[in-house]
Formats: structure tokens, C-alpha cells, sequence
């Protein structure tokens, strides 16, 4: 195929606007099309207000933004098309609407002309199936904001020619994004490594193990995400959100992984969308979230036993670590006197499991998740069962803030918050690996750069975190709630049984 000099973009919505605006930053010729006269007025006036900030802001100079709006070309009439090299569709996410606009493009371009969708859910091989010539079709997948969001995912359907994506992922570098390859699969890369987060969360919200707010938390004060499951639903919107959760749930054939909760179901039928909405997980006034009041740690009392249950040997030398350094009396006999506090630390058990295998007192039991780092100021997190006293509760938090970090109180819960999640995370990024949608370093590239995620990504948060605790957590959180959303991948399962990198490939 010929080089690539210009480029049609169909709809000027938000996405085929970023689009538009890249492009014709990058150089190319862009005819911008819409089938609403306004809509191509108003991306036009945007653009502008953008570029002129860009100028202010020393981003570009005011030769570069005349280049770029004389590269820009508005369009009424698809057989505007006719010469372009690149036609990337942007409109509604309706397969039947989109093939129609596909046969439509096929009579008016070139035979050479690359014709490309921003789909973010809808399989390439479907859009395909119309044309007379799908080996020229792809993904090209930007996420919102264009602009901002440098990555983009090349999609393969199963008739695509990979000398097409081969085109694309030149395009995209030109454009300043980066770009990540992956099969025809639901979800692609992004959309199908984000759904653990949201569907984890929500299942923790709906066994009543925490609040919305205290999950957030946890996933950002100690495993060390940018947002919680819940702020980031809040920002998504759920009218996106919820029917991608329904779509790959449904697409996979009702895989247990990527089972939707009835939380965002009702929320998304009521309204309740998130910060565009005014309300969703948390309120908003005046754009900014309402938090709920919390309230001051119990001050610790110097000389309060401690009896350290000695069940799992990371999980208790981490401890031991931290409770060597804090004001009590470490107790070191075979058997929990009757006046400590209990301290275990389960890897994917909860309390109530722990307490009934090993034979301990439930009302003065706690879990401490020593998964992360424990250090001082970061986060730390103590688990009750239904049997905890609260007085024993109140000791165990006292304690644990003594140094001044925050602790948070959840119930009891098979893998914690942060262990579940982050777990729940890996796995299904390993599991994307395993089936060859992606390679492990375009999965870590376009989860970090399309979701914020730490360390690099996902299967780099796995190696970060250590492959075989999350094993162990995903093999207790199986056993104990019988639920095969926890199976381990067999990329994860096999990677650590070998001593190896979960980015490790063949």
C-alpha cells in the first residue's frame, strides 16, 4: 500500500475531533466530516480555542497552529473522500450503522484507501464482514481525550492484511501517540485489562466489606493506584461504564471474571452517572467530591500485649518487622494469652477461616494485609470478622496508627481490599497474555498509558507485588468463596512455578 499523506475522519464528536486536531498537528491533510453541519462548525471553533491556548501556553507556534488549521479541511459531502489515503471512522458504536457507512466509503475511496474505526467494543471482523475488501480494515482505537491519551490501540481483525496495522502503528508515532497491537477480541487491550478494577470493586462494595470511599482509598494509599474503582467509575460516567461491563460479560460467554455487578444496573437505570450527573459514588458540588467525615484514630495505650500468629511466614515477618517498632509488648509463647490481641496475617483467607483452622479466639482476632508495604504513612488496613470485639477493634487501629498512618477498618473479606483487587488486576492481564491478544509488553504499555496503572503496567505490578503471593491469594480466595472469577491464569500459575517474570515470553 502507498504511503499515507491524508486522512478523512468521520464525525466530529469529541473523539473524531482529537483525532482531527493530531493529525493535522502531525503534518497530514485532514478532511473532517459530520453528517450535522453544526457539529463540524462547532469542532472547528473548539479547535481553534485549543490551539490558541497551545500558543499561549509556548506549545506551539502561531506558524505551527496556521499550518495546522490550514491542514484542516471541513467536509459535507462523504465523496469528499475520494482521494484520501486513510478513512478512520468515529461515530455511534451501532455495528449495523457502522457497516452501512463502511459499504458506503468502499464506492467512494480508492481500492488502495485504509479504512479504519475508533471502535472501542465492536468486533473489526463484524465491521469487516460488510466490505468487499476487509483485508483493508482495522481498529484504530484512541481514547478520550485524544490529545492527552498517547496511546492508541491497532486492531487486527481476523481478514485484516498486518501490512494495514504495519501503516497505522507508523501513523500513530507520526501523531506523537503510541501504539499497541492486539487481536480482534472484546475489549481489545484497555478496556479489556480495566474491567477487574471496577468488577472487583463492586463486588467488595456488594459484600458490604467497605464503603465506596474506603476502597478508593486503600487502592490509592496502599497498593498506590491513581484512583480507586469508584472514583473511577465517577469519572467514566456508568452510562459508558455499565453496558462495556454487560458487552465483554456477554461477549466472553458469561465468563465468571468479568461478571457485571447490580450495583451500576440500578445506579445506571436511576441516573446516577457519576460526575457529569452531579452524583454517582460520591456527590459533587461544584464539581468537587464530597468526602465522608472521618474520624480521628483512638489513641494507643503503651503495653497492650500483642500475639503475633506465626501462619504464614511472609505474612508474619512483615508484621513482626513493623510491630518490633511500635509501643507494646510482643509476645513470643506458642499460645495467644487471654489478654492479647490476636494478629494474623492471611494472604487471600479471611478471619472467619483463619480463626476456625486454626482454633483461635474470634473476639480478639484481627488480619493485618501485609501484601504492601507497611511503612509509615502509607495505609494500612485491619480486617475483622462478625466476632471481633469492638473493643479489641479499636485497640488493633490504635495501634496501627500510632506512628500516625491511616488505617483503615473493613469486614471480613476473603483477600482484603488491595489483595483481591490487585490480584483480580494481574490475573486478568495474564490472562489476556495467555490467549495471544496482545503481547505481555503492548498489554503493560497501553494499561499504563491508558489507565495510569503503577510500576509500568499490570504484569509489571504482578512482578512488583510478587507472582507467587498473588498465586497463593488467588488459590485461598477460590477455596474460600468457591467463585471461579478467581481461578489463576495459567500464564500466572505456570511463570511462577518456573521462577520467572510474568513478562516473560517465549
Amino acid at each position: 500500500m502507498s504511503a499515507v499523506n491524508s486522512i478523512g475522519i468521520i464525525g466530529a464528536g469529541a473523539m473524531g475531533q482529537g483525532i482531527a486536531q493530531i493529525a493535522a498537528q502531525a503534518g497530514y491533510m485532514v478532511r473532517l466530516f459530520d453528517v450535522r453541519e453544526a457539529a463540524i462548525t462547532q469542532a472547528q471553533d473548539q479547535l481553534g480555542k485549543i490551539w490558541a491556548r497551545q500558543v499561549e501556553r509556548g506549545r506551539m507556534s502561531p506558524e505551527q497552529v496556521q499550518q495546522a488549521q490550514t491542514n484542516l479541511i471541513a467536509c459535507t459531502d462523504l465523496a469528499q473522500m475520494s482521494d484520501v489515503d486513510l478513512v478512520v471512522e468515529a461515530i455511534v458504536e451501532n455495528l449495523t450503522v457502522k457497516q452501512d457507512l463502511f459499504k458506503q466509503l468502499e464506492s467512494i475511496v480508492s481500492d488502495t484507501c485504509i479504512l479504519a474505526s475508533n471502535t472501542s467494543s465492536l468486533s473489526i471482523t463484524a465491521i469487516a464482514q460488510a466490505c468487499e475488501k476487509p483485508n483493508r480494515v482495522a481498529g484504530f482505537h484512541f481514547f478520550n481525550p485524544v490529545a492527552l491519551m498517547k496511546v492508541v490501540e491497532v486492531i487486527e481483525g481476523l481478514r485484516t492484511d498486518s501490512s494495514v496495522c504495519d501503516q497505522l502503528v507508523t501513523i500513530a508515532k507520526k501523531m506523537g501517540h503510541t501504539p499497541v497491537r492486539a487481536k480482534d477480541m472484546p475489549g481489545f487491550i484497555v478496556n479489556h485489562a480495566g474491567r477487574p478494577m471496577n468488577i472487583e470493586g463492586l463486588k467488595i462494595a456488594q459484600e458490604q466489606v467497605a464503603d465506596f470511599a474506603t476502597v478508593d482509598a486503600i487502592m490509592r494509599e496502599q497498593a498506590g493506584f491513581r484512583m480507586g474503582p469508584f472514583e473511577l467509575m465517577d469519572l467514566t460516567a456508568l452510562d459508558v461504564s455499565h453496558p462495556v461491563m454487560e458487552s465483554i460479560y456477554n461477549q466472553f460467554y458469561q465468563e465468571p471474571r468479568f461478571r457485571p455487578s447490580p450495583i451500576t444496573a440500578v445506579r445506571y437505570a436511576g441516573g446516577i452517572l457519576g460526575r457529569k450527573t452531579g452524583e454517582g459514588f460520591y456527590r459533587y458540588v461544584d464539581g468537587q467530591k464530597q468526602l465522608p467525615e472521618t474520624l480521628p484514630a483512638p489513641a494507643h495505650q503503651a503495653g497492650l500485649k500483642v500475639w503475633l500468629a506465626p501462619l504464614h511466614p511472609e505474612g508474619y515477618a512483615r508484621a513482626h518487622a513493623l510491630l518490633s517498632t511500635l509501643d507494646i509488648v510482643l509476645l513470643e509463647t506458642e499460645e495467644a494469652p487471654d489478654d492479647a490481641l490476636i494478629v494474623v496475617t492471611p494472604y487471600g483467607e479471611d478471619v472467619a477461616t483463619v480463626v476456625a483452622n486454626f482454633g483461635l479466639d474470634a473476639a480478639r482476632t484481627v488480619a493485618l494485609d501485609t501484601a504492601f508495604g507497611l511503612e509509615t504513612g502509607r495505609r494500612r488496613v485491619v480486617m475483622r470478622s462478625l466476632l471481633t470485639d469492638d473493643a479489641w477493634t479499636e485497640s488493633a487501629v490504635a495501634l496501627f496508627a500510632s506512628d500516625g498512618t491511616e488505617v483503615s477498618v473493613i469486614e471480613d473479606s476473603a483477600g482484603f481490599v488491595a489483595q483481591r483487587l490487585v490480584a483480580s488486576i494481574v490475573n486478568g492481564a495474564c490472562d489476556i497474555a495467555q490467549q495471544g491478544i496482545a503481547t505481555a509488553e503492548d498489554i503493560d504499555t497501553a494499561v499504563s498509558l491508558g489507565l495510569g496503572y503503577p510500576h509500568g503496567g499490570p504484569l509489571s505490578v504482578g512482578d512488583h507485588v510478587g507472582g507467587d503471593l498473588l498465586l497463593e491469594i488467588l488459590q485461598s480466595m477460590q477455596f474460600v468463596t468457591g467463585d471461579m472469577r478467581y481461578r489463576p491464569s495459567l500464564w500466572l500459575q505456570r511463570r511462577v512455578q518456573l521462577g520467572v517474570s510474568l513478562r516473560t515470553t517465549r
